[in-house]
Parts: C-alpha cells; sequence; structure tokens
C-alpha cells in the first residue's frame, strides 16, 4: 500500500476527545524505548512525523496521524484511515500518579474506540519474552481486542538470536493459546518489515470498506 499523504491531526488525553470514528485505525503500542516512533516514520516514509527521543516516556497523549494511502494494484483507489501513537508501559522512571493515569487512558481508549481495527504490540527483538510484554498482551487477550505482534529492532542482534527469541515467544504463547498472533519483523534502520506491514494494513482496509 503506498502511503501518499501523511499528516499529525491531534493529540487526545481522553477517548472521547479522538477524532470521529469514521475510519479504520491501528494503533501501535510498546514499551517505552522499543523504537515505535521509528517505526512509524518507516511506515509513513517520513523522517520526523512523529518525534523519537533518546529519553523514554516522552509519549503521553493519544496521538492521531492522518494517513492517506492507495491500492497497491489501483493506485486511483484511496483509503483514509488511522494511526495511532499511544503512550509506552513499563517505564519505572515516571512518577506513579503519572504512571496510574496513562494506563487508564490507555485502558478507556482501548475498550472504548469503536473504530479501532487491531494494534500493535511492539516488542524488542533483542531480549526473551518479558513479563509486561506478556501481561498487556494477555489484558488484549482478555479485551477480545485483535492485535498483531511487531519485534522491532532486527539489526541490532545477530540473526541467530533474534531467530532465537521469536521461537521463544511462539512457545511461551502457546503454553496458553492454540492460535497464536500475526508476527512481523522489522528494522527501521534496514527497512525490514515496511512492506509487509503495510501490505498487511491495506488487507484490513479493504475488509474494513467491504463491511461498512
Amino acid at each position: 500500500m503506498p502511503i501518499i499523504q501523511a499528516k499529525y491531526l491531534i493529540s487526545s488525553a481522553k477517548v472521547d476527545q479522538c477524532p470521529k470514528p469514521d475510519r479504520p485505525e491501528y494503533a501501535f503500542i510498546g514499551r517505552s524505548n522499543v523504537g515505535k516512533s521509528s517505526l512509524i516514520n518507516l511506515l509513513t516514509g517520513q523522517k520526523n512525523l512523529a518525534k523519537t527521543s533518546a529519553t523514554p516516556g516522552k509519549t503521553q497523549l493519544i496521538n492521531h496521524f492522518e494517513i492517506t494511502g492507495t491500492r497497491t494494484n489501483d493506485k486511483k483507489k484511496k483509503s483514509n484511515w488511522y494511526l495511532v501513537d499511544l503512550p509506552g508501559y513499563g517505564y519505572a522512571r515516571t512518577a506513579k500518579t503519572e504512571r496510574d493515569r496513562w494506563e487508564k487512558m490507555i485502558a478507556g481508549y482501548l475498550q472504548q474506540r469503536k473504530n479501532l481495527t487491531e494494534v500493535f504490540v511492539l516488542i524488542d527483538s533483542r531480549h526473551s519474552p518479558q513479563k509486561i510484554d506478556r501481561e498487556f498482551i494477555n489484558q488484549l487477550d482478555h479485551w477480545e481486542i485483535p492485535f498483531s505482534m511487531v519485534f522491532t529492532k532486527a539489526d541490532k542482534s545477530k540473526p541467530g538470536a533474534v531467530t532465537r527469541h521469536i521461537k521463544e515467544w511462539e512457545e511461551e504463547l502457546r503454553k496458553d493459546w492454540q492460535f497464536l498472533p500475526r508476527f512481523f519483523l522489522t528494522s527501521a534502520v534496514q527497512h525490514a518489515g515496511k512492506e509487509e506491514l503495510l501490505q498487511y494494513l491495506e488487507e484490513k482496509n479493504v475488509q474494513w470498506e467491504e463491511n461498512k
């Protein structure tokens, strides 16, 4: 799916402040410093659409970006959708009261946003499964919210280590689930995984349009 326009729209502190839910919406979330902003910039083809920072915890609101794309095989057919950048979880240096506010805001958004089509949970591919990521995924499952897992920073480790960590995740999830979520492996530096993610988003957009 070629993206022809991507622009920042609004930042909201509550779900009822978000834009009108009139199009498919995809939320991106993960632990602080997982490379979320870099991935969003990679997908949209813009260097500074989502602000990257060396300091974790900078994203503190529900950030909506308005995206316009075309069909891969038909450039005349356009699709409009929202990409949402959510605050990262698990940043210990943030005051507890602030973390509690973020968690309440995120939970309200995830459970109440009517047009939320899928959540992309970002996982740092350099590490074995982390408890905090598993807990968040379990919560999404409990809320019956569709999600995929996006492994980031594939260029930061040897391929063997990345493969091992993904296999560990598969084994961890199979303890409780018969069907696993979709996995994507990405690298903002090497542009890996971009086309696979955009193709998947295009498929979801087509489904949205067909079910309207």
